[in-house]
């Protein structure tokens, strides 16, 4: 075999495991059968438990999931009287919320899924040059009838994804740095960021995301 006709196998080789690894990194297509047999169209969405040190995490997000839900066609119990109801149960912390049973969820709110979100990262974080919010969730749908997983999905989002640095001086970024932390240490800086990260967590029509609901002009073209 000629030294140009081993270079073209070994190319070949090293092309056909790229490819693997490509299909193997794609993300797999979400399975939307129980989803699509459920068809819920109403969601109670419940407090997030809060696996960050911010106490602003839970009520930040549960506050910027209903304009999501609501844009993907579905009727969202308001937040209000959930947090009532569980008020006059005794049950004032997501934790305990989220112990609830299905059954007696559907009971009390009449709801079709109900929607358990957890805020795995949520505050600034600091580097030499830069400082940003990020906000990172998981939710998952839960059919209140049968207590099945309807849908499960995750998202993240950060302000850093609108920084331009590109032309900036040392000196620029280590001042905008400063600015950014006293500005992250004195408002909550993630509130905003929580919002992009509730869109793309809770608006139907993304990859492996929610269905659309009864609701959308969408609805059934998922």
């Amino acid at each position: 075999m000629s030294a140009h006709l081993i270079r073209l196998t070994r190319l070949g080789t090293v092309l056909s495991a790229a490819a693997l690894l490509g299909a193997c990194a794609a993300p797999q297509p979400y399975d939307y059968s129980a989803y699509k047999s459920a068809r819920p169209k109403s969601i109670l969405v419940l407090p997030p438990l809060n696996d960050t040190s911010d106490v602003n995490a839970t009520a930040s997000v549960l506050a910027q999931t209903t304009l999501p839900l609501a844009e993907s066609g579905y009727y969202v119990i308001p937040v209000t009287l959930m947090a009532e109801a569980f008020r006059q149960n005794g049950l004032s912390t997501a934790g305990e919320i989220h112990e609830v049973s299905p059954n007696k969820l559907r009971e009390v709110f009449g709801a079709d899924a109900a929607l358990y979100i957890k805020v795995t990262r949520y505050g600034a974080t600091y580097t030499l040059l830069d400082s940003a919010a990020v906000v990172s969730a998981n939710a998952r749908l839960v059919d209140l009838q049968t207590g099945a997983v309807l849908w499960t999905g995750a998202a993240s989002a950060s302000s850093a994804e609108q920084n331009q640095r590109q032309n900036s001086s040392l000196l620029v970024l280590l001042v905008t740095a400063v600015v950014k932390q006293i500005v992250n240490e004195v408002t909550d800086a993630s509130h905003p960021v929580a919002g992009i990260a509730s869109q793309r967590l809770l608006g139907a029509g993304r990859p492996n995301g929610l269905l659309y609901g009864p609701r959308s002009p969408k609805y059934g073209t998922d």
